[in-house]
């Protein structure tokens, strides 16, 4: 939420970045990472906490997910909807995160927060999907981080 400083806009607003990556929905994308650019640190935390949620819930259910499978999951999530530059910057920054390299990931962001907020966000829309309907994700989701009240 634009202005919000604390925790539950915060959540609000990473929830909001994949949801928009669910439904491939570019303006809302757009409305989003404006929003997590101003906390875009606080943003990155809640989408990792949000993507390790989401890798254990893969886990649990036994569906495969291989590093491979991310990162054309990421790719594809990304597609069309981030400016050329910025597609390239996280569909290559995450290669390398998937495969550990996190090194190289900070160096192919180029210093820009906002590869990693798209990244996790990317990831997070897709892991989610593997396991859940979109809508049943993004419930889950508000749920799980405490907005199931809004």
């Amino acid at each position: 939420m634009p202005g919000t400083d604390d925790a539950s806009g915060v959540q609000q607003t990473a929830i909001a970045l994949i949801d928009a990556y669910v439904r491939k929905d570019r303006a809302a994308v757009e409305r989003a990472a404006s929003e997590a650019a101003d906390e875009a640190s606080a943003v990155t935390s809640e989408l990792k906490v949000i993507a390790s949620f989401l890798t254990r819930r893969v886990q649990e259910t036994g569906v495969v997910w291989k590093p491979a499978d991310s990162r054309e999951a990421v790719a594809r999530a990304v597609a069309d909807l981030l400016p050329p530059e910025l597609e390239f910057a996280v569909v290559t920054a995450w290669e390398a995160r998937s495969v550990g390299e996190e090194e190289a990931a900070e160096r192919l962001s180029q210093g820009d927060p906002m590869v990693f907020v798209h990244m996790l966000a990317a990831f997070s829309s897709a892991v989610g999907q593997a396991v859940y309907k979109p809508a049943e994700l993004i419930s889950t989701l508000r749920i799980a981080m405490g907005q199931d009240d809004e």
